[in-house]
């Protein structure tokens, strides 16, 4: 949320329709896309310790939080560089007739929310060449206010701190988040516009009715015109979140993926469905958490297991445990884990390398462009998942001296708190698949700007039959072109594969 970003082509949201007949067919047809884009300011970079800082209060802010339906593609747009502070954000269209409204992926936060027009604090204007919209409830015919008797009012209590106003029965939020910023609000009822496309390659208008917040004071960062967007779109697992809501409404499936450019390309994409690939590996979703936790049982380096007792990475009324967090720039590790893990490393590469302290950060001299004498290190989760990092996974060229180029270890200490965060820094580069239904993550090393395959699943996880084609592909999405390639397969043929993938 601290990030900056620059605006893209306006796009709409695709559904694709989950049936047996022929897939969409769609192709460079620009207005069919939602676009979820994360950009950078040129020349902008920033040093170890300033993206230690913003992600901490991140981490500080995830310390407080405690039928078959369509796939959802939002193309990503952007440059990933951890060097660049970024942002990923999208459009929406809400109400009656439909505004578009941009608005920040947040995966640490579940609801939707947008600025309102009576938002006290809210900027007027952005630096970030978009222009700011805001959310009139009077000035859409579909709008209606959520009362405090209304059931939805008390699903936002998983979320935020929500209230009533005993004057007009008004159900209300409060977020309050690590860096010092706020918003406050109240909730409204209104619809999210979606373009369908149909078996016979055909689109079509759709819209489904979602509770959202509408944003009435603004806080701290949220109120710098330099970094001003519309509101926040929260991608959490609770009651309110989006994807919670049209799960429950048989629009989207109760699953969603993620693949992000690692190279200075940039782009990626962002799905609401599970991707298939074949060498997908899944682990356990730690239930009843209000993240994305998970059960890291070892780390291992060069093959070599490290001396880390595994409660260290637990998540236990102490300890904030393992968690999955493609809003955080950098990775981090449980204070009593960092230390094994930079000792093993340096020792590898001591005979190849000068290691030196910059900043308080463990570095590497070396006279090679790429860190590729460096050891493979292995993430090693429950269920017999483990996640395989390069160098360039937990290096970062930081600068150069004498001509020789200086990496430095890109995971971070956190101290005190027992948690371990896995940022983008990790994610980069292999489809991560958030499947809600089964409770459970999965990975696979990729080539982001390849395209791919996307099913649903139907609640609790079990597979359906809908193969939504081919998602992405190596064209640019920065110049505004996406193709969208379906593929004809026969109903038991994509039974059996869909079943193949989640065996």
């Amino acid at each position: 949320m601290w990030a900056s970003f620059l605006a893209g082509n306006p796009v709409k949201l695709t559904i694709i329709s989950a049936v047996l007949l022929w897939p969409a067919f769609v192709l460079c047809g620009f207005p069919t896309i939602l676009t979820l884009e994360r950009a950078f300011p040129n020349n902008h970079l920033a040093e170890l310790n300033q993206l230690r800082y913003r992600d901490s209060l991140r981490h500080h802010r995830i310390l407080q939080q405690s039928s078959v339906a369509s796939v959802v593609d939002f193309p990503v747009q952007g440059t990933y560089d951890p060097y660049r502070v970024g942002l990923y954000f999208t459009r929406v269209q809400l109400g009656s007739p439909p505004k578009e409204y941009y608005v920040q992926i947040d995966t640490g936060s579940d609801v939707l929310w947008v600025s309102c027009n009576s938002c006290n604090g809210c900027p007027r204007s952005s630096g970030l060449q978009i222009p700011i919209q805001f959310y009139d409830p009077s000035g859409s015919s579909t709008a209606s206010l959520i009362s405090c008797s209304d059931q939805r009012c008390s699903l936002g209590t998983q979320s935020s701190d929500s209230g009533c106003s005993g004057s007009d029965n008004q159900c209300s939020y409060t977020f309050q988040y690590g860096d010092g910023s706020g918003t406050s609000g109240y909730y409204v009822s209104d619809v999210i516009h979606l373009d369908t496309v149909v078996g016979d390659s055909t689109t079509s208008n759709a819209s489904a009715s979602i509770v959202f917040g509408c944003s009435t004071s603004q806080t701290g960062d949220l109120t710098k015109s330099d970094r001003a967007v519309d509101g926040i779109f929260g991608f959490g697992q609770q009651g309110l979140s989006v994807i919670a809501q049209l799960s429950s409404q048989g629009v989207a499936p109760d699953a969603f993926s993620h693949c992000l450019v690692g190279n200075g390309g940039g782009g990626g994409i962002l799905v609401l469905g599970q991707i298939i690939e074949p060498n997908m590996v899944y682990t356990p979703l730690i239930p009843s958490q209000p993240h994305y936790n998970l059960n890291l049982l070892s780390i291992s380096v060069n093959g070599q297991t490290l001396a880390i007792d595994p409660a260290m990475f637990a998540t236990t009324g102490s300890r904030g445990g393992t968690i999955i967090d493609s809003g955080t720039t950098l990775a981090y590790l449980a204070e009593e884990a960092y230390e094994p893990f930079v000792n093993a490393i340096t020792q590898s590469v001591s005979q190849s390398v000068q290691p030196l302290v910059s900043k308080g950060n463990q570095c590497y001299l070396i006279t090679a462009s790429t860190p590729e004498i460096f050891p493979t290190v292995s993430l090693n989760f429950a269920g017999g998942a483990s996640m395989i990092l390069r160098p360039q996974d937990y290096l970062l060229q930081q600068n150069s001296v004498a001509g020789a180029a200086v990496w430095c270890i890109g995971f971070q200490k956190i101290r005190g708190q027992g948690i371990t965060i896995l940022g983008d820094l990790v994610l980069k580069d292999r489809i991560i698949v958030y499947d809600l239904g089964g409770q459970r993550i999965g990975w696979a090393n990729y080539d982001c700007t390849s395209s791919v395959n996307v099913s649903t699943t139907s609640s609790g996880g079990r597979s359906e039959y809908v193969n939504a084609g081919q998602i992405g592909g190596s064209h640019s999405l920065r110049n505004g072109r996406y193709e969208f390639i379906s593929i004809v397969v026969a109903a038991f043929v994509l039974q059996l594969s869909v079943i193949a993938c989640f065996s």
